[in-house]
Order: structure tokens, then sequence, then C-alpha cells
């Protein structure tokens, strides 16, 4: 089978070009064009290699030993040094497709000529994505500026041959026999290069990306979860209607309006407490304003997305190689490996999950209690007393939720100093990053229990139909063996199969082939 390949150019990486190599391990190639924009940068660094006058990076200590003048014989010694004294990263070890993620990051800045690597440095890095060779990076060691050092030394010392590294069958093996074993000859760092493979945000961009990726589904499931629990507990849909939400013109809004517009469409539950008859006036906020609460969430996606698209289009290193239109080249200082672009909206994300999560067990509660429910037995369950139906899958989710609470505290407005006070303000962006990926999957979980409980109130609805979309969710869910309403049994792979409909997409897939394309 013919490998699917993301060719690596001047230009920025896509949203899917991060998705194909981090998760579906696609391999990576340089484009010509950036292996002359490589080469170009590399002649200016060498000029200034064989200059007497001091460069940051090239002939200098780091950081707060910047002022040390480093010896040309020393050069080589002083970028191993760099980058083994970098890799000092601590705690469990991170993803596969988090490393991944950061290093078609890291490669894709290198390839915009503005770094002042060798192009067979890049082409190493490459090399590692191709094969699946995954250096070992972890949890702790990254503070959001200077770049993410830690995890990208780690990922710098694969390069050198040393250090651990897991290959593509997950197995963990030193660098260098891995190295070996797919034909690549580590490289000896030469001036510069050690510094520009961990002067970047790309682990928490990484994250980012993987993260709007993981939402834009999960919203678009959350609506199919709200168009399940209205209609199973006997709501009305008039209040989705668009000349309504034309009157407060937020676009993710409209597009969850209209979702749930789709989603309850001849719907027999619905119709049959639509008539003069119906005594309900207003339904409960979590209900009523369901697009109101994942239209913002939207809207914060999209924000984030556009500042995640900023990032991708960044080369960040320090110092950078510049050219202002002219031939000959120079090396500037800066500092846009701050990463508080990328911290901010990666807590605001932690923010959307941790309140789109709360809206959806408020509605899964409201299932439970007979007092709210409209005639659903007491806890959904088959023979009150002696069962417990749904009343722990409640409790989960509520764990959950007060967990994602915790979550949504912000990183981005903690720093600590460090490097004897030169770096004296950090975003901790990769710590935000962390938190969100846990966010994301806790919202997966709770998301998935409302789709649950909900698919088990519609069928207690019987004979009334639901629409032909959340029928086709409630099918798919008992196609995958959760079964129907019934005496109480193990819950849990029941939960953990709706979780895994859900973060596969296959949820969303139901009611798109009724309906189409969800917005």
């Amino acid at each position: 089978m013919e490998h699917k390949y993301v060719e690596v150019g001047v230009g920025p990486v896509s949203f899917a070009d991060v998705v194909a190599v981090a998760r579906d391990g696609a391999a990576v190639r340089l484009a010509p064009e950036a292996l002359t924009a490589i080469d170009r940068a590399r002649g200016v660094v060498e000029e200034l290699a064989a200059s007497a006058t001091p460069a940051y990076g090239v002939s200098t200590g780091f950081g707060a030993l910047a002022t040390r003048h480093i010896a040309p014989e020393l050069r080589t010694q002083l970028q191993r040094s760099l980058v083994r004294s970098h890799a000092a990263g601590s705690g469990p070890e991170v993803e596969r497709e988090v490393v991944r993620g950061l290093m078609l990051l890291r490669l894709s800045t290198l390839a915009t000529g503005h770094t002042g690597v060798r192009r067979e440095t890049a082409e190493l890095l490459a090399g590692l994505l191709t094969n699946g060779i995954t250096p070992v990076v972890y949890e702790y060691g990254s503070l959001g500026c200077s770049g993410d050092l830690a995890p990208l030394a780690h990922c710098a010392l694969a390069l050198m041959g040393e250090g651990d590294v897991r290959g593509a069958d997950g197995n963990l093996a030193p660098a260098a026999d891995a190295l070996a074993a797919a034909g690549l000859a580590p490289v000896e760092l030469a001036e510069k290069e050690g510094l520009a493979l961990i002067n970047g945000t790309d682990g928490m961009l990484g994250m980012l990306v993987l993260a709007i990726t993981d939402l834009r589904r999960l919203l678009r499931t959350a609506d199919i979860a709200a168009a399940m629990s209205v209609e199973a507990q006997l709501a009305t849909d008039r209040v989705f209607a668009p000349e309504l939400q034309a009157l407060r013109p937020h676009p993710g809004q409209a597009d969850a309006a209209a979702n749930l517009v789709a989603l309850l469409a001849d719907s027999g539950v619905v119709a049959s407490h639509r008539g003069p008859d119906c005594n309900r006036v207003q339904d409960a906020y979590s209900l009523r304003c369901s697009p109101q609460v994942h239209g913002a969430g939207r809207d914060t996606v999209e924000h984030a997305a556009v500042v995640a698209g900023r990032e991708l289009a960044s080369a960040v290193d320090n110092p950078v190689v510049v050219f202002d239109g002219s031939r000959d080249g120079r090396l500037e200082s800066n500092g846009n490996f701050h990463g508080a672009p990328v911290a901010y909206v990666l807590d605001f994300l932690a923010i959307v999950a941790a309140d789109v999560a709360s809206i959806s067990e408020r509605r899964t509660d409201r299932f439970l209690d007979k007092s709210r429910n409209h005639g659903l037995p007491p806890f959904l369950a088959d023979d009150p007393g002696v069962d417990s139906g749904h009343m722990i899958a409640q409790y989960t989710q509520a764990a959950i939720v007060s967990e994602l609470k915790r979550l949504a505290n912000p990183a981005s407005v903690d720093s600590i100093p460090s490097s004897a006070m030169q770096e004296d303000h950090v975003s901790m962006g990769w710590s935000a990053a962390r938190k969100l990926r846990r966010s994301v999957d806790g919202l997966t979980q709770v998301v998935a229990i409302e789709i649950l409980t909900a698919a088990r109130a519609l069928d207690i609805r019987a004979p009334l139909e639901p629409s032909p979309a959340t029928a086709a969710v409630v099918r798919r869910l008992r196609d995958a063996g959760i079964a129907g309403p019934g005496p109480d049994r193990h819950l849990s792979p029941e939960i953990a199969t709706a979780v895994s409909l859900v973060h596969s997409g296959e949820v969303l897939a139901a009611a798109a082939s009724v309906i189409g394309e969800l917005r």
C-alpha cells in the first residue's frame, strides 16, 4: 500500500496535514522550494559562524549565558550540550499523536528558511516521521516560552541518535538502533541547529489543532444530544426557529439552532404535544438555550482556529534569519517564541468544553427526575426501586463536569520566572494544551452519556415515533450492542461503547445519513 504523503513547503501546513501526520501516520517529504529556502538561510548562518562578531545561538551561549563567546572548535559541542541539557522532561510519556504533531510543525518552521539549519537535519526529521519513529517525550518540562523546550529537545536528541524512541510498532528502542533499522544516520548538529530544533510553540500548537478538530465534531454531536433530549422530554422545537435566532445574529448560534430544527423534523414525539392542549409555556434553559451555549462554543472554537492558522503560518525561532527583500540576510533576535497567543485560546477552549458538558449533564439529569421528565419512569428504570436505571450514569457525568470546571481554570494567567530572571515571563501554553486534552476527553464522555440516556427515553416513549434523524442515532447504538430499556445490567460497557461512537464520529454520521452534513 502506498504511503499517504504530506509535502512540507515554505508555506503553512493545513489542519488536515497536521491530523494526517499526527493521527493517521502519514509520511512526510520536503518540497524542493523548502530545500532551497533552507540552503539560503544556512548560508547566512555559516557566514556569521566564520565572522569574528559574536552572534547569539551561533557563537554564544544561551539564555542567561548569552554573554559567553564560544570558540569555533567548541560549537558542535555547544549544540550537543544544549540538546542534552534541555532534554530534561519528567512525568508520564506524552501521546504519539502529540509528538508527531510537534515534529511536523517544527519541520514546517525549518522549511520556511528562517532558522538556518542544514537540509540534512531537516530531512532527517522528515525521515523519522515517515518511518514512524517517535521520540519519547514527557509531560513536564515546557513553560511555553522560548518554545516548548524540553519536549522539542527530546525530539532533537533522537536526531543525534540518543535517547529513547518508539518504533512504528509502538515498541521502545534506543534511538540509534531505530535509526539504523530504518536506514537513517544521526546528525552531528552544527552552529545554530540545536537552538533551531527546540525554540518553537509546536507542541502547544499541535495540541490546539487536534483539539479544534475534535471540538468541531463534538459540538455538532452535542446538537444531536440536545435534539434527542428536547424530543424525549416533550419540549418544543419552536424556539429554534430561524427568525428567532436572527434577532441575535451570532453565527454559531444560528448553526446550532438550524441543526436542531433539521434533527427534529418529522418527529412524531414532538408532533404529539404540539396542539392546543399542550400546557407547557416555556422549557427549561438547558433545553431552550442549547443553541446559545453550543453556538457560543462554536464561535470560540472558530476564533481559536483563526489564531491557530496564524501560528501555522509563522516561523517561530530565536534568533531568525531575515532577508527583507535583499540578497544578504542577517540574524535577528526576537520574542516570537512567546506562547501567549496560543495559550489564551487553549484556555478559552477549556471553558467551552466545561460549559457545553455542564448543559449536557443538566439535560441528562432532567430525564431521571420523575417530577421533571413528563411521564417517564424514575431514573428511566425498568422497575423503579428494584432497578436504578441510569441513576449512576448521571453521577459519572457530574463527576466529569466537576473535573472540567477545575480544568477550565486558565493556565495562561500564571507565570514563573526562569533562566536566572532572563526569561521572567512565560505563557504556560503547554500546560494549557495538556489540560485541554483532558477536557476534550471529558466532554466526549459527557455527551455520550446524554445520548445513551436520551436513546433509552425515546424507546420508552414508544409507540410515539422519534424523528428519522434521531431514530438513526438510536439504531446505531442498538446495532453497536447497546440494548434498549430493560432490567438493570452492567452499564459501564454501554457507556464505553457510546463514548467510542461519539469519538469516532459514528453518531454524527448516523444523523447525517438522514439529513445531510450538520453545520
